[in-house]
């Protein structure tokens, strides 16, 4: 299937590993100019590399979506390097864990930028262009825990789903204007961050990293941990123009873990 995506740009957030590097690959696949933000310029440099050795059109600029006040001149050096963007990836890495009952009142206001404004900002940055062309994509991607929340990750449950209704929002007042905003819901995959907290469970409970992956992995019903390369291809799929009639929607990608 041809998503023509040809000859679009796209500014992927977290873009340098992961998922976002999951998303970057696919839709430079795609031909799409990508434009990785990182705050990690070994990680750019690298995943910029092997976008360009596939073939691939790929930029980079380092910032940190923590840090607010520098989000400006970030976006304008990503239209230095691709233009305008028509496509917009917000991701950022999560917040540490924490129990709901013993959360540092300072944590949520850091993490709220970190999660939430940053999204905003970026938002508020690049609508102006997309308006004017009259065709934009706002992705989102988020956690499964928008719909039910994971225990010990109450700053990540609470504050993405702020974002996802921000995001519904958003969608609803865009309309018609050719451009749309669609939240994606990552389950269990097998990312720098799922092995960050992979450790810290293994470290704090005395159980083997191995059998805390198996049991993990038995919990999904598709018995296996998602790819980057999985999400990435649904991600380009809601970024092209033949996903024009879907918006203000929050699509779980977990292998069937979500009960509801």
């Amino acid at each position: 299937m041809n998503l023509a995506l040809e000859n679009r740009s796209a500014l992927v957030c977290g873009g340098s590993a992961g998922l976002g590097f999951g998303v970057a690959q696919a839709l430079a696949q795609e031909g799409t100019r990508v434009c990785l933000l990182a705050r990690d310029p070994t990680k750019l440099e690298r995943a910029v590399a092997q976008i360009r050795q596939a073939g691939g059109d790929a930029q980079a600029v380092m910032a940190d979506l923590n840090d607010i006040a520098n989000l400006d001149a970030a976006i304008q050096q990503v239209r230095a390097l691709i233009g305008d963007p028509d496509i917009l990836v917000c991701n950022n890495a999560g917040p540490p864990p924490s129990p709901a009952a013993e959360c540092n009142p300072q944590l949520w206001h850091a993490q709220l930028d970190a999660m939430l404004v940053s999204a905003m900002t970026l938002t508020n940055g690049l609508l102006p262009a997309m308006r004017r062309r009259r065709f934009g994509r706002i992705l989102m991607i988020s956690s499964t825990s928008v719909i039910e929340p994971i225990l010990g990750l109450v700053l990540s449950s609470a504050l993405r789903a702020a974002l996802a209704n921000w995001g519904k929002t958003l969608a609803t007042e865009l309309g018609a204007t050719g451009i749309t905003v669609n939240s994606l819901l990552p389950g269990m995959f097998y990312t720098e961050r799922t092995q960050s907290l992979l450790h810290g469970a293994a470290e704090r409970s005395g159980t083997p990293l191995e059998v805390l992956m198996a049991q993990e992995q038995a919990e999904i019903p598709l018995g296996r941990y998602g790819t980057a390369e999985e999400f990435g291809a649904l991600a380009a799929f809601l970024a092209s123009p033949l996903a024009g009639y879907l918006t203000g929607a929050s699509i779980a990608v977990d292998g069937g873990l979500l009960r509801s």
